[in-house]
Formats: C-alpha cells, structure tokens, sequence
C-alpha cells in the first residue's frame, strides 16, 4: 500500500491530508506507452518497465507519497 499526502491551502495555512491511494506500476507502464505512442514513440516492455519504476521512485524522492509495507 502507498500512502499519499495531500497539501491544500486554506486562508494562508498550510493543511496536510492523508489519504491512502495505491500506484500500480502496470498502470504506469500502460499509460506511459500510449502517451508514447501518440507523440511517435514505440517503447519496449523492459523500457517501459524502467519508465514506470523511475517514475515510482521520483514520487517518493519528491516526498510525494511514502512507502508503507503491508505484512499480511
């Protein structure tokens, strides 16, 4: 599970929302090829499978969702 936070302002303060949302890197993937496709490009599958993980990992350099592990 990935968590998210959400910054919003309201009346000049700053307010933190978490909300849970899950990143499916297939998601990513799927949609990184089609936006591909349309600008000319024709990536391969391994490629596209570095596209979705960079992707992941900016998100959580960019402390735009944080990591949490399930233990089931």
């Amino acid at each position: 599970m990935i968590k998210a936070l959400i910054h919003s302002v309201q009346r000049g303060a700053i307010l933190v929302k978490e909300i849970e949302v899950f990143i499916d890197t297939e998601e990513i993937a799927e949609f990184f090829f089609h936006e591909l496709v349309k600008r000319g490009y024709v990536p391969n599958e391994g490629e596209l499978e570095e596209i979705a993980d960079i992707t992941f990992e900016y998100l959580l350099d960019k402390c735009i969702i944080d990591e949490e592990v399930e233990n089931d």
